[in-house]
This record gives structure tokens, sequence and C-alpha cells, in this order.
């Protein structure tokens, strides 16, 4: 006979009082679990959208598990389709945030939360380092005479491969003449991972250093380099003072190059497929700016996945999962590198060092590195300069 559910009213009262009031309106009409990519995988997943909120309403023991509640990539799919229209991945967060406050998060998390709080930045990377990206590169620092401050995430900050992306931006930023500077490594991390981990306090502490900062340098816009960068600071950071006008690289560029002052002459040969980052598209309606600046390229030839914008697949990188370990077999990143094996194509581009990482892995893991290259939309584009 099986045991019985363990049952914990004040759970859904914790929830709620977390910022997951959201959890009582689900009327667990089970859509969020069939839209939800984990359940496109071969095999088959214990992550169920309508059982965690099931279970966290009801107050079940269980649903916080490594496998449930720290599943989710925070993709969005499941929100854009909500009935009730509602903000799925904030009340996956306040969940998570319960969790935190215990201690009970999972392993690899606490070590991204341990950096964040030592270092500054989750990559378990010396502080001092954050400007490193920038040896032998001119790169202008941020006046208040400058129109715009690019915050270079701590991806690209610390990730040598990612690196290169950041340098790409600044490539292209300076040809179109744009007015722009960075702060060399005193801001720190966004706080967007240790926010999605469910560690709130860390997060305030980061957002508060950086509103300041910012505040005290004169910085009024600011271009991000990550679209998860995009989102906290646009969609979050509000929260606690901020008032900066916020902007993605792609859509400055795809301005610029509506404006005749971004010329790429130079061909790009050979079939590129673009990769939607989640955080750049379903979360931050940002569809068409990437696509026109892969489509202004001269002679690549751009094609769509099959699902695209709102259907299309995440990369599995989200919501803090980009460092937790995730089974062959269910990962997001490798049915992207199949599909886009399938149609052919010389180049997987996106607009998102987390994709970066997630999808360069399963082209490699695929044994199609020799086929196949993932780019950043940047790095294509400076090709073109």
């Amino acid at each position: 006979m099986a045991e019985p559910l363990m049952i914990f009213d004040e759970v859904r009262d914790v929830i709620v009082a977390s910022g997951g009031e959201e959890i009582t309106k689900c009327m667990q009409c089970g859509l969020c679990t069939a839209v939800c990519p984990w359940h496109r995988m071969e095999k088959e997943a214990e992550f169920n959208t309508r059982g965690m909120f099931h279970m966290g309403r009801l107050g079940y023991d269980g649903y916080e598990s490594d496998d449930f509640l720290f599943a989710c990539t925070t993709c969005n799919q499941c929100a854009v389709f909500c009935p009730r229209g509602i903000k799925i991945p904030d009340l996956v967060r306040s969940m998570r945030s319960v969790i935190a406050e215990t201690g009970g998060i999972p392993k690899n998390l606490k070590a991204v939360v341990g950096s964040i709080n030592s270092q500054g930045n989750p990559w378990s990377q010396e502080r001092s380092a954050r400007a490193d990206w920038m040896k032998g590169y001119e790169v202008p620092a941020f006046t208040p005479d400058k129109e715009y401050l690019l915050y270079v995430c701590c991806t690209s900050a610390y990730d040598g491969r990612s690196q290169k992306v950041a340098r790409a931006i600044v490539d292209l930023l300076k040809a179109a003449g744009v007015s722009f500077g960075v702060l060399s490594g005193e801001e720190q991390c966004c706080g967007e991972s240790v926010r999605k981990i469910g560690a709130e306090q860390e997060f305030t502490n980061l957002a508060e250093y950086n509103i300041k900062l910012f505040k005290d340098k004169g910085v009024q816009k600011i271009i991000t380099t990550s679209p998860h960068c995009y989102y906290t600071f646009s969609k979050e950071y509000p929260e606690l003072g901020a008032d900066f006008e916020v902007f993605h690289y792609t859509e400055i560029l795809a301005d610029m190059l509506k404006q005749g002052k971004l010329s790429l002459s130079k061909p790009v040969q050979g079939k590129v497929i673009y990769h939607e980052p989640c955080y750049l598209g379903r979360h931050s309606r940002i569809f068409d700016a990437p696509r026109d600046l892969l489509g202004a390229i001269p002679e690549i030839d751009a094609v769509e996945y099959s699902r695209n914008k709102d259907l299309s697949m995440c990369c599995s990188g989200g919501g803090a999962r980009i460092w937790m370990e995730t089974e062959a077999g269910m990962r997001f990143s490798d049915v992207k590198v199949q599909e886009a094996a399938e149609k052919e194509v010389n180049y997987i581009a996106t607009a998102c060092p987390y994709c970066i990482v997630m999808l360069e892995d399963s082209v490699k893991n695929q044994n199609l590195d020799e086929k196949i290259a993932v780019k950043d939309i940047s790095e294509l584009l400076q090709a073109s300069l």
C-alpha cells in the first residue's frame, strides 16, 4: 500500500507570501504541461508544470526536488498560452525562493550563489578579472557624455568563447558610430541567475549596487549583450528604483542598419538558421531585429526552424539550468541541433550567451562540429563589415 502524501497547509501560505499569489488562479487545465518542451524529449520527464502547481497549492511534500521545481527553464512557453494569463516563470521563482530560504537548493546552484556573494559573478572567477575580455582591445570607457553604457554580461566577461561576442559587439557599435562606453569591471552581475534560483536577497544586493553605480556614473541608457541582462534591467530593476532605458544590442544595430549607419558589404556564404533566445523573444517580444540583421548580410541564406517565435524550443539553459547537469536524451539543445542538421545549415545563429554554450555542447556531442558552427549574430555581422 502506497504511503499517503504529506500535506502542509502552510506551504501554500508561504508561497503566496513570497509573491506567488497567482498559484491560486490556476484552474489545472494542463495546457502548460502540454506545451512544455520537457514533454517533447526522448525520455519521459518527471517535471510537470501542472503537477508542480497542484502540489504547491495544496501543500504536498515533494514538489521542491532538483528534478521537479528546479527543472523548469523559465522559457515562458507555458505562460504565453496560459488561458488565465498567469506569469508562470514568476510563480516558479516565488516557489524556489521558499526553498532557497531554507538552504534546500541543488548543490550546483549553491556554488553559483556562493560565487555571487564572494566575487560578484556566477562563474567562480575573480572579481578583478571582469575586464580581462578587453585586454589588447580598444574599448571606450563610459563617461557622462556617452549616450550608452555597454553592459557586458558575466558570461561574455569571463568565458573565453563568449568574450569573442563582446568584442564583436564593440566592433559593430564602433562601425555604426554609436556613442558608448564600458565601466571596466566596476559593475557586478545583473543578478538574473540568482533570482531564477530563488535567492532574492542576493538579487536585491546586486541590483541595488548596480543601480547606485549606474546613477552615480550618469548612466541613462544601457545596451546589453545578453537577453537575460536585458530582461533583468528592463523588467525587474524598476521594482528597485531603476529608470534606465534598456536595449538589447540587436535592437541598436538593427536601428543603425535602417538609418544607413551600419554598412554590411562582405558576403558571408552559407545557410544559417536562427535559434530564438527565450528571454529575447517570448519574454521580451524582440522578434524582428535579429532577423532583420541576419537578412541584411550579403549572400547568406537565412532559414527558420519549423517552430519559431512563440513556439520556439528553449536551449534548456535558462532558469539557472545552465549550471545544472542534464542527462543525454533530455537536452533541448540536442533537438535544435538535430533539426539544423536536417536542414543542412552551416551556421546556427543566436543572440544569447547561454544559448551558445548549450548549442555548442550539443553540436560537439553529436559530432557535428565540422559541419555546423554556432555563432552569435554579432559574429556573422562582424565578418560582413
